[in-house]
């Protein structure tokens, strides 16, 4: 039983791997972490906002804290709500996104991560942490995770798209944004041309990491590129039936020059969604189901693995 889960986890994944000491690897392998790197060299100087580059939602929330406040991202009902223990029990069912850190992220193929950070309520510190719902963790052992990587990986890069900030002043922004210096130094690719910048160029200078900042205090930091420069229109919607059509709309309207462009491939619980999958969760009510719909949809329906899921579904209900 192990085995076939690690193997239907390695076909989900693609296989994961990182270079021996050798700096060898098997010809036969797909190796996720460094795939940018493996690209074939026609692609080396193609514009990056012309890749098709895997990223991830609410990126950080693979552990959040039940016994930390209720985040400042929340209503005040919410709030009010939590102050009983069963509340912050489920509300962490709807507020974890990912099964994988940032390293196994990484490690998988992940280049894009969105990313959610807040201070906390009552700490005397500046200290900045990622938060959906409840808080999760430190910001900087976030940045000290993905610097490892990037160190490991010098071909590979990253996007880092900061688009929600909660509970801060001009004092978190400015300790945010050090620590973001501390932590990448000379690997952070200053705002600049688009169109001019492939992996090739980004390889010559040894920049591997993009930080998108939605808040006026980029402009303080030439590091710091404006939210505007990556687009990220969002289908707000609970159906599949509906979240394709948007998806392939907006990414036909992406502009054409000058900014980067986020298609959000994810469904958005509603309120009665969350009444409804209460205790089974964001994972178990909306996204194993969404999944499954999807893949029926553009699957050939002559496939043999339709027939596959459809009974694996009967057994799921």
């Amino acid at each position: 039983m192990l085995a076939f889960r690690k193997a239907r986890r390695k076909l989900r994944m693609g296989t994961i791997c990182s270079p021996n000491p050798s700096g060898t690897k098997a010809a036969s392998e797909v190796c996720n972490a460094d795939w940018m790197a493996s690209l074939p060299p026609h692609l080396h100087n193609v514009p990056l906002s012309n890749l098709a580059i895997p990223g991830s939602h609410d990126s950080f929330s693979y552990w959040v804290d039940e016994k930390s406040p209720v985040g400042p991202d929340q209503t005040q009902a919410v709030k009010r709500l939590a102050r009983i223990s069963l509340v912050k029990k489920l509300m962490k069912k709807w507020s974890v996104t990912q099964n994988l850190t940032f390293r196994e992220q990484l490690e998988a193929g992940i280049r894009y991560f969105d990313l959610r950070v807040s201070s906390k309520p009552g700490d005397t510190d500046q200290e900045i942490y990622f938060i959906h719902g409840l808080f999760g963790i430190k910001v900087w052992d976030g940045l000290m995770e993905i610097d490892a990587f990037l160190s490991q990986h010098p071909q590979e890069i990253i996007f880092l798209d900061f688009n929600h900030f909660y509970a801060m002043d001009e004092a978190h922004h400015k300790c945010l944004v050090l620590r973001i210096q501390e932590a990448f130094g000379n690997k952070l690719c200053p705002a600049c041309s688009v169109e001019s910048m492939t992996l090739q160029s980004l390889w010559e200078k040894k920049y591997q990491v993009l930080i998108f900042y939605h808040c006026p205090f980029y402009k303080q930091y030439p590091f710091l590129w404006p939210g505007k420069k990556i687009p990220a229109p969002w289908a707000n919607t609970t159906s599949v039936n509906k979240l394709i059509p948007f998806l392939e709309t907006t990414l036909s309207e992406r502009a054409p020059r000058g900014a980067f462009h986020v298609s959000q491939a994810i469904l958005t619980p509603r309120v009665k969604t969350i009444a409804r999958g209460l205790v089974g969760g964001l994972k178990n009510t909306l996204v194993h189901r969404a999944c499954a719909k999807t893949i029926l949809r553009t699957m050939n329906p002559c496939d043999p693995r339709i027939s596959a899921l459809k009974k694996q579904k009967q057994l799921d209900a």
